[in-house]
């Protein structure tokens, strides 16, 4: 194979030419005549409607209209002049013809009339009959007289009766037309839409798909059976008829189903699942079977069915019966997946995001044989579709791709791809002409926490106290033996935060331990613990911390039976499919039990404040300097943290835990009997010894709180900050308030606040998850966004953040 992202060429197709092979090329090339484009649509409406000018024109016979106070004087002034006189009756009109040209009377004084000739006509209304019918008798203009009733003309009459007539006959022909014409027709709703290509088939070959390289070698074996089906047939194999693409958004399935219609060189047929159903009964049954038909008559092709949870759901589910339309389709599809012939050479390639959804019968052997998991890639793979979509965008030299992958953990490749883009944007808006680290690093933080808000400005008293938020979570994250490093917080607001700290692996993660997770609670309730520590008046910007925090606890004692009094039971029964297609968990457990589930988070939410208050307590000179520097700086990276952090006082490292209290230490197998484990204890040392070890620590603890718990005049900033207030704590609380129930979704940061990490196979921190009989049970968590969220999540462990 050849290195991820270079880009490869289309292979050709070799496939002979069968015998009456109706190609996708003739059926592409075969452009449907448009009705429009027919002459006679056009040039009989023009003959008719010249038609319709003309008869009316004739039908003035060559009469100039004048006003009717001028007709009158005519015949009562000028009576020598009048000719002949034609009365028409019905039109309440005079026609006079003259024995000379007749000259307009002038609308304005200083104007001459026009002259209009000898034929002039007036109209009157049925009040005035009686005197234009004196006038004209007093007249008596030497060529007689005559009253005219009018009838309709022949043309007139002709018009009016083919004109609506014709304008009916091409509006219906031209309905027709568009019905009949094509797959695209209305007549032709009963088609599959499908998009088919035989010359032009998809470009992209799998040297295009970086990051995936898992899913691409279960997909070679797909190429090499189109490409070679000899080759499995002389053993006996059977190629899959089906294979299902299932991960999170954004993963890459649509590019992997191309990429092996592009390495095998065949027709590619893609159609959505929701293009299946229409308003009629019975069409998507009839599009199943046409698009089958098509790729048949193609052969060897690909079908490809984008979302076909749309199509695909669980029989039963919701609303309607057996003739429900969604239903009929997917029996219909069963039936042609099953009625495959074994040398057809057509394999139907699905994607989704939601295989818990699917029908049983649908993914059984023979039918989908073989399910690809397409999941966030690792940070190798983040690096290579780094590098694939980095083409064509400049960059400085010291732009490196392999950091940028280190700080997207969680990152699907759309996101990736995103990031890249955001940050070609962000240099063109700055009219500069490379891509430089500061560009990618602003990238990253519009996709984890939304653009900055520049117009969001801060009394000094809250950016005080989002600042000392802020260094609770990280030194709370610092001080903790078993965190991961923080590489970035900031006061700075974006999105929905005022500020957030950013905790990230320094390497993948699928699993999470309990003491993680303990140390994950801790350093949520960092910025809380800081509130009250320093101002004495907590806000609500910790509301969210509290909420992740306490649905992490939550699943440690209902899911990760991580607490001795429940035990290793999962509590709660998750139900994926309800009436409106929504997961819902159901109590299966007694009043009691719930009782005790409430009391075991308590004391989880409890421990990690007063160790969070601990932390806090001993280090507060390392709070007030890193306070200091957040709001000189406003944003701190990685090396000036170090720096801050260096005399930080660590936490010991908690006992070893047991969740039965029976099972006595020296009957329990010492850790060192394990020599393969051993490297994986180093940092655990004996439990008499952290005993010791923790005691000491509290009573440190106790003794550093002793020091700083009469007041906080130990904290200058905070100080300076309360004396700038105006009187009155109301103002205080009620502009915090302001800030922070912004964040109550909260910040970005706080959005990706601790909580559950991800387990093993997308599983919801570490032990499991709710849904983790599902694949793709989870949310796909980015960055600091998939700061190990409560949600449950898939893939790398995401980075950890809070927010103020």
């Amino acid at each position: 194979m050849k290195v991820p992202g270079q880009t490869g060429q289309t292979r050709p197709n070799n496939r002979p030419e069968k015998k009456g092979d109706k190609g996708g090329s003739k059926q592409g090339d075969k452009k449907r005549r448009s009705p429009l484009g027919s002459p006679l649509l056009w040039v009989a409406p023009i003959i008719l409607i010249a038609l319709l000018v003309w008869a009316l024109v004739s039908g003035l016979g060559g009469y100039h209209s004048i006003d009717t106070s001028e007709g009158l004087a005519i015949l009562r002034d000028q009576a020598g002049t009048v000719k002949s006189v034609t009365v028409i009756d019905g039109n309440q009109r005079v026609e006079l013809e003259l024995t000379e040209s007749y000259t307009t009377v002038p609308s304005e004084p200083g104007e001459t009339g026009k002259p209009v000739g000898k034929k002039v006509q007036f109209n009157y209304t049925e009040a005035q009959s009686v005197q234009v019918d004196e006038l004209v008798q007093a007249a008596a203009p030497s060529g007689g007289f005559n009253s005219v009733v009018p009838t309709a003309s022949w043309w007139s009459s002709m018009l009016q009766l083919m004109l609506p007539m014709a304008l009916f006959l091409g509006v219906m022909w031209w309905l027709v037309g568009r019905m009949s014409g094509g797959r695209g027709g209305a007549m032709g709703f009963g088609r599959s839409k499908a998009k088919v290509g035989q010359k032009e088939m998809p470009d992209v070959t799998f040297d295009d798909v970086a990051g995936e390289d898992e899913a691409v070698e279960e997909l070679e074996e797909i190429r090499e059976f189109l490409s070679e089906p000899e080759k499995f047939q002389a053993v006996g194999a059977k190629i899959p008829k089906g294979v299902l693409l299932y991960g999170p958004p954004g993963t890459g399935k649509t590019l992997l189903a191309r990429a092996v219609a592009g390495e095998a060189g065949v027709p590619f047929f893609s159609m959505s699942g929701s293009e299946f159903v229409e308003m009629f009964v019975g069409v998507g049954a009839s599009r199943v079977r046409d698009l089958f038909e098509q790729a048949k008559e193609n052969a060897p092709a690909i079908i490809f069915v984008d979302e076909i949870d749309a199509v695909g759901r669980h029989r039963g589910s919701g609303m309607g019966g057996g003739h429900d339309e969604r239903e009929q389709t997917l029996n219909q599809l069963l039936v042609e997946m099953d009625g495959f012939d074994a040398n057809t050479n057509v394999i139907l390639i699905a994607a989704t995001n939601r295989p818990d959804v699917l029908d049983p019968a649908l993914l059984r052997p023979g039918r989908f044989d073989r399910q690809v998991s397409v999941e966030a890639p690792d940070m190798a793979g983040r690096s290579a579709i780094l590098r694939v979509h980095a083409k064509g965008k400049p960059m400085t030299r010291d732009v490196d791709l392999d950091l940028v992958a280190k700080r997207t953990p969680g990152f699907t490749g759309a996101d990736l791809a995103n990031v890249l883009n955001e940050a070609a944007l962000l240099t063109a808006r700055s009219n500069a002409q490379l891509i430089d680290n500061r560009a990618l690093d602003e990238a990253i933080d519009r996709v984890i926490a939304g653009p900055q808000k520049r117009t969001r400005v801060m009394n000094d008293h809250e950016k005080a106290v989002t600042a000392y938020h802020e260094a609770g979570h990280a030194l709370c994250a610092a001080a903790g033996a078993y965190s991961d490093p923080v590489t970035k917080v900031t006061i700075l607001p974006r999105g929905k935060a005022l500020g957030y700290t950013m905790v990230m692996p320094s390497d993948d993660k699928y699993s999470t331990t309990r003491n993680e997770l303990l140390d994950q609670l801790v350093y949520a309730m960092g910025g809380r613990a800081a509130e009250e520590l320093v101002f004495r008046d907590p806000t609500t910007g910790a509301s969210n911390d509290i909420e992740k925090a306490t649905g992490t606890a939550r699943k440690m004692v209902t899911d990760f039976g991580m607490t001795r009094t429940v035990g290793a039971v999962k509590l709660g029964t998750t139900e994926n499919e309800t009436v409106l297609g929504l997961s819902a968990t159901s109590r299966d457990f007694s009043e009691d039990v719930a009782a005790t589930v409430d009391a075991e988070v308590r004391a989880l939410m409890d421990a990690a404040h007063r160790e969070a208050w601990e932390i806090l307590t001993r280090n507060h000179a390392v709070l007030e300097d890193l306070a200091s520097q957040l709001l000189e700086k406003e944003t701190l990276l990685e090396k000036d943290l170090e720096r801050i952090f260096a005399p930080v006082i660590k936490q010991p490292e908690r006992p070893l835990w047991r969740a039965d209290d029976t099972l006595v230490v020296e009957e329990a197998v010492a850790a060192s009997d394990f020599p393969a484990a051993a490297k994986a204890f180093s940092r655990n040392g004996e439990g008499g010894d952290e005993d010791a070890e923790g005691s000491a620590g509290a009573e440190g603890a106790a003794g550093a709180e002793s020091e700083v718990a009469e007041g906080s005049g130990d904290f200058e900033v905070a100080e300076s900050a309360a004396d700038g207030l105006d009187s009155g704590s109301g103002t205080e609380q009620d502009s915090e308030s302001q800030g922070s129930g912004g964040e109550d979704a909260v910040d970005a940061g706080d959005d990706q606040d601790s909580s559950a990490s991800e387990g093993p196979e997308g599983s919801d921190g570490a032990g499991g998850s709710d849904d983790s009989d599902g694949p793709d049970d989870s949310e796909n968590e980015k960055g600091a966004e998939g700061s190990e969220s409560s949600e449950d999540a898939d893939g790398p462990e995401g980075a950890e953040s809070s927010g103020s």
